[in-house]
């Protein structure tokens, strides 16, 4: 009897020490099912990235966009919030989150590790076992690092079901066995000439890794859906961590778990990359049309209050300003320098009597919310 192409794991109940190291077989990835996915999400990706180029200033979507992947990415792990709680968070303070509680702080944390990754990659020429501690001590706002030898992760099935809380799968532990697998599997996503693989299938394959090896005690799947974007922007496939990926995996999350637990139980790494890369291709359809949906909605209103209020200054400025987060305070335009206080509050409040924006009396604060950006971000 032949040997299979790969060594899955026989006992859910046991680490899997013997996870196999990358590369896989290319016989497991090089199918015409794959390569015709493979094809589709190349394209839809290639128009998101031409489509976010054109954007005059970029800083006008990626709040918004980010904020999103983070609550949906977040809610994968059962962490919820509803859109006016995180807005009205991330309006306080775009950068602290040590005044926040609850789910919005666990999301905006999930934010800043985005962003924090993403910025320690454009000194980095490569990933690196650091990147992945920073993001994962970012998102859980932790001084923990990779987990140790003694600590028994299982990971158990969720949901109602009759197997529900029954182990599903056993990471590997053990003395230097996380640390050799995690530096296998950066060399791995690093070496574009010992693995010369597409890079969406090499996300796809890395993404399933990392959640494999679950080299952290809690976190790993946020940490490896933050990697996925930061891989297609390392490798130059999206200048800016846009893709609202996380969108696709939380509307079908039985799926990516099933799809995790094929190739773990029996080596199907053909449902799993497939998945993926369907997540690739629907995503970044949705955000290419949240882009023009929000550029149309930002032209529209600028071009309505000129109209109606002929008189106002800067207003180009005020609507930018108003696109880069749903809910707007005083505060925002006159950090960003472009009213005093005095004029800042008097066109916010003529703004809300022409019903461009909802004013809002939150615990004492005056918020000003975009309902069409909110609108468009809900959707």
């Amino acid at each position: 009897m032949s040997e299979p192409l790969y060594q899955f794991n026989p006992d859910r109940l046991k680490p899997w020490n013997d996870l196999p190291l990358l590369p896989i077989n290319e016989q497991l990835y090089q199918t015409v099912e794959i390569f015709e996915q493979l094809g589709r999400a190349k394209a839809a990706l290639g128009k998101l990235q031409g489509r976010s180029i054109a954007i005059p200033n970029q800083g006008l979507l990626i709040n918004s966009i980010s904020l999103q992947e983070a609550k949906a990415s977040s809610a994968i792990e059962n962490i919820f919030t509803t859109d006016d709680e995180l807005y009205k968070a991330y309006s306080e303070e775009s950068t602290d989150t040590e005044n926040q509680n609850g789910p919005a702080k666990e999301i905006l944390k999930y934010r800043e590790a985005l962003w924090s990754g993403y910025n320690y990659l454009k000194t980095k020429p490569d990933f690196d076992r650091k990147y992945f501690i920073n993001v994962f001590q970012e998102i859980k706002d932790t001084k923990d690092e990779l987990r140790l030898p003694f600590i028994e992760t299982v990971i158990r099935q969720g949901g109602s079901g009759s197997n529900a809380g029954q182990v599903s799968y056993t990471p590997p532990r053990g003395e230097h066995i996380l640390e050799n697998k995690l530096d296998n599997l950066i060399d791995f996503i690093n070496n574009e000439e010992r693995y010369k693989i597409d890079p969406l299938l090499k996300m796809a394959i890395a993404h399933f890794q990392f959640e494999a090896i679950h080299p952290f005690r809690d976190g790993n799947g946020r940490t490896g859906r933050i990697f996925n974007i930061h891989y297609l922007t390392q490798k130059g496939l999206l200048d800016l961590p846009i893709l609202f990926l996380s969108r696709y995996i939380m509307d079908n999350k039985d799926d990516y778990y099933s799809g995790l637990m094929g190739v773990s139980q029996r080596g199907d790494w053909k449902k799993w990359i497939i998945y993926m890369l369907r997540a690739v291709e629907t995503t970044s359809n949705i955000t290419y049309q949240k882009i023009n949906d929000i550029l149309s909605s930002k032209d529209s209103m600028l071009n309505y209050i000129n109209s109606k209020e002929k008189k106002m200054r800067k207003t180009a400025e005020l609507v930018e300003m108003l696109f880069t987060q749903p809910y707007i305070k005083v505060k925002h335009l006159t950090d960003a320098r472009i009213y005093s206080e005095v004029t800042a509050r008097e066109h916010l409040n003529k703004l809300a009597e022409l019903k461009i924006l909802e004013k809002k009396n939150i615990e004492g604060k005056h918020y000003y919310l975009n309902q069409e950006l909110f609108r468009i971000l809900s959707e």
